[in-house]
């Protein structure tokens, strides 16, 4: 049975960009299934305001839980996946590159086919309708210099662990829309 209510899983969404999207997208009348990990980046206080919302329940946990990812799917049922999850800065992933690659490149992949297992059991125009939106990076696109702009054509020139696992989780993410 169909929800009324909209319901996205967003992994990620306790980190800035995605605790701000979690703000506007429960404000709008959304259901979030919020699963962070809350490393370095995340900040509950970024979503005190909807820690008793109904429409908001948070998840502490790793998108490379293929368990847990499995579980929410399957509990919430939701419409789409806005994937913001990733470790970030280019400094962190020069003094230790494995964690950038554990995360960005291996828990996207774990990520991806925990929701393609999902997208599966999907029928009809609810299997036609569902989303898997990911966030990248301007860094996968390298130096820009003093003038210009990055497009979506701009060919991909990663120059840090950072900027190259998030290439390759773009990567995955392609491979897979256009395998599935």
């Amino acid at each position: 049975m169909e929800s009324p209510v909209p319901t996205w899983l967003v992994p990620g969404g306790a980190g800035f960009i995605g605790g701000n999207f979690v703000l506007r997208a429960v404000a709008r009348g959304v259901r979030v299934i919020n699963l962070d990990a809350l490393t370095y980046a995340g900040n509950l206080d970024t979503l005190a305001s909807i820690q008793d919302n109904p429409l908001h329940v948070f998840v502490q946990g790793n998108i490379g839980d293929r368990g847990l990812v499995a579980r929410l799917l399957a509990e919430h049922q939701p419409d789409a996946v806005v994937n913001f999850a990733a470790e970030s800065h280019v400094d962190r992933s020069i003094d230790g590159p494995a964690a950038f690659i554990e995360t960005n490149v291996v828990g996207t992949l774990g990520l991806l086919e925990s929701v393609r297992d999902y997208w599966k059991s999907l029928e009809g125009g609810r299997r036609d309708a569902f989303r898997f939106l990911h966030v990248s990076t301007d860094e996968v696109y390298g130096s820009l210099g003093d003038t210009g702009k990055f497009t979506e054509t701009t060919p991909y020139a990663p120059n840090s662990p950072y900027s190259a696992s998030k290439a390759a989780s773009d990567h995955l993410v392609r491979a897979f829309h256009h395998t599935y």
